[in-house]
């Protein structure tokens, strides 16, 4: 009976290390994406957030005109900081949804919805590598609704 309960109690306890090294992972993206993203990004927050969460060569590829447009993230920080020095910051707060977090070993994909006043705004995909100093944005695609 031993031989038979001791495999079985092996497998259990490494698939609920396994399950328990997954939530970390997902936290932890999740939190960058907050503070970053959403609370830096959206909502016009620390400067220094944003610079901590994304990689310096993130990349935003936006589909214009049927083209593919690079915004990098220096060019997005230079535009918040010059909304922010002309008072031109809006006050309706985005709120943040995530949909789907998918995680293999040092990357992740992140799907994340967008809203503000309730109303769903953007649907994003973010592309996330695990550095040594921890998760970062690398790059981002999204849909505007």
């Amino acid at each position: 009976m031993l031989k038979t309960i001791l495999p079985s109690f092996i497998l259990i306890c490494g698939s609920l290390i396994i399950s328990f090294a997954q939530s970390a992972e997902e936290a932890a993206i999740k939190s960058v994406i907050t503070s970053a993203y959403i609370e830096g990004i959206q909502n016009n927050g620390n400067i220094d957030d944003i610079r901590n969460g994304f990689h310096p060569s993130f990349s935003m590829l936006r589909l214009i005109d049927n083209e593919v447009k690079p915004f990098a993230i220096e060019e997005w920080i230079t535009a918040i900081e010059k909304r922010k020095k002309e008072g031109n910051v809006s006050s309706v707060r985005t709120e943040g949804k995530f949909i789907t977090v998918d995680v293999t070993g040092s990357a992740a994909i992140v799907k994340l919805e967008l809203y503000r006043e309730g109303k769903k705004t953007f649907t994003d995909y973010l592309v996330l590598y695990k550095f040594n100093e921890g998760w970062k944005i690398v790059s981002k695609t999204y849909y505007r609704h």
